[in-house]
């Protein structure tokens, strides 16, 4: 699965900044991704990672929340396919700085935005 030029939303995220207000944003040459997500309490985020397998990715990610906090981490997601077609994402993720918490969350491409 390639994620080149796809949107996703936030379906289930109870532990991190990102919620359904929140678009990412992603482009994939190769195996390189690099991303933006902004929206909800994410003020502005970059992504930059790689595709390990057809399957599997693993990325780095940095945002400023609305509340001006500088945050970092990095995430493993694995790509399924759902019956209508879209791409999921399901991530386990950690935090670097803060309060170095971590957590799983669920995305989903959006389509028609």
């Amino acid at each position: 699965m390639n994620l080149h030029n796809k949107k996703f939303r936030a379906v289930a995220n109870h532990e991190g900044l990102s919620s359904d207000e929140t678009i990412f944003q992603y482009y994939q040459q190769g195996k390189v991704i690099t991303g933006r997500y902004r929206g909800g309490k994410i003020a502005e985020g970059f992504i930059v990672g790689k595709q390990t397998s057809d399957q599997a990715i693993e990325l780095l990610f940095q945002c400023l929340t609305t509340e001006g906090e500088l945050l970092s981490g990095a995430s493993q997601g694995t790509l399924t396919l759902n019956q209508a077609g879209k791409i999921e994402i399901h991530f386990d993720w950690q935090w670097f700085n803060g309060d170095q918490s971590g957590g799983k969350s669920h995305y989903v491409e959006v389509i028609d935005m």
